[in-house]
């Protein structure tokens, strides 16, 4: 690894050159990753990402801090949780996924995916008023 937190992987004697994943890729495969499990309601941002988000410029990478060390790749996941799931399960199914994707995608093995539950999302009060509405 560079001192410029760029990921340098080594595929073989191919002669072809070198590749390189920058942080921010790993951060948009695990955050794709956790989002696509079932009991997940959203990942956290913040303020400015929210900002950003609504003038149209969608962010995967929200919620996930990647860490690279001398002795692997560290993934932080900041989501909340549907109302009702059960928690242990859900956060197990994130870090498999999050494992599954980055080994699948980049060839990488994470030796730690820390899955941090910040809240829980209730229903939607948008149907409650709506309900109301039409009473």
């Amino acid at each position: 690894m560079s001192e410029n937190n760029i990921l340098e992987m080594n595929p073989g004697n191919s002669g072809l050159g070198k590749v390189e994943i920058a942080p921010e890729v790993i951060e948009v495969i695990a955050g794709i990753a956790a989002s696509e499990v079932d009991g997940v309601s959203q990942m956290r941002g913040n303020f400015a990402l929210g900002v950003v988000e609504r003038l149209g410029k969608k962010n995967h990478g929200k919620g996930v801090k990647v860490e690279l060390g001398e002795d692997g790749i560290k993934v932080d996941v900041y989501c909340l949780m549907k109302f009702g799931v059960s928690i242990p399960t859900v956060a197990q199914k994130v870090q498999d996924n999050i494992r599954q994707a980055l080994l699948n995608m980049t060839a990488l093995d994470a030796k730690e995916v820390n899955v941090h539950i910040v809240g829980i999302q209730f229903e939607s009060t948008k149907q409650e008023v709506e309900q109301e509405q039409e009473l």
